[in-house]
């Protein structure tokens, strides 16, 4: 019976531990600044992106992989025999989609099937580690891919941005709104829409932990409906602000998991730093 290998690219943002230990393929997006080109989560860190940035004053740019990065990784599962499921970055965002679909026409027909999450960052990581267990549980792949089909489409991703800098610095508000923003402290919240894409859901004033708080809300209040498998706290050093959010929703929802997960370099620097986010699937 052929298996089947489960295969993401670096922003679904789940623990290397975790992905080690359950075999999933990841592809690496890229970072870059000026001539200097780094693979997400192999060549640079959260760390080093955000002390770049301080000292150059100007973002990165981020890219998707190439069709033959994607050709790359995915040819020995293959030629090993596997059958490769691959959950991408919301095509919205992204071209890895795209990408992935001209790779997998390259090798022998069925053997690669590409799934667009429709969303980002641990959202993605849910889809993964649902796609993971079905694979061991011997679903099919087209067992499988429609449960991701289904499920994508009842993710709530919701992340509250602790400064407008990073977006003013990658042009997605002018001056006058940055300026404003820090006076007043502002911070916004975003949600990715049925579509995959991102669009401003409010604002929330205050200081940091207000943010936090209700995001929090938001989701205990719809506690009812969460599928109980796992719930993600996803931050941008704000590991302060996600321990005690995964501390709250251990306590007030009946979610068999709060797992906490780091952003990497590709969505931090389109967020910045402090940034805190709740991922979860609805049933």
């Amino acid at each position: 019976m052929t298996s089947i290998r489960i295969f993401a690219d670096s922003t679904c943002d789940l623990p290397s531990s975790w992905l080690q230990e359950h075999e999933v393929g990841i592809v690496p997006l890229y970072v870059t600044f000026g001539q200097d080109v780094y693979r997400d989560g192999v060549d640079i860190t959260p760390r080093e992106l955000y002390d770049r940035v301080s000292r150059e004053g100007q973002l990165p740019k981020t890219s998707a992989p190439s069709p033959a990065d994607f050709l790359q990784a995915f040819a020995p599962a293959v030629e090993a025999g596997h059958s490769i499921i691959y959950i991408s970055l919301s095509s919205a965002l992204s071209s890895t989609f795209a990408n992935a679909r001209i790779a997998a026409e390259e090798l022998p027909e069925g053997a690669v099937t590409v799934v667009d999450s429709l969303n980002l960052s641990s959202s993605i990581g849910l889809l993964v580690m649902k796609a993971v267990h079905a694979a061991s549980s011997g679903h099919s792949v087209s067992e499988i891919v429609s449960m991701l089909e289904q499920v994508r489409g009842r993710i709530e991703t919701e992340f509250a941005i602790d400064s407008l800098d990073y977006l003013y610095k990658g042009g997605r508000c002018s001056g006058m709104q940055n300026l404003i923003g820090s006076l007043l402290k502002i911070r916004p919240v975003i949600k990715v829409t049925s579509e995959g894409s991102l669009t401003p859901a409010y604002k929330i004033r205050g200081k940091r932990d207000k943010a936090a708080e209700q995001l929090l809300r938001n989701c205990v209040t719809n506690r009812d409906r969460i599928d109980q498998d796992v719930i993600f706290v996803v931050h941008s050093f704000a590991e302060e602000e996600a321990r005690m959010m995964q501390t709250v929703l251990r306590e007030q929802t009946n979610a068999r998991q709060v797992m906490i997960t780091e952003a990497g370099c590709v969505i931090s620097s389109h967020c910045g730093p402090q940034t805190i986010a709740i991922m979860y699937a609805t049933v």
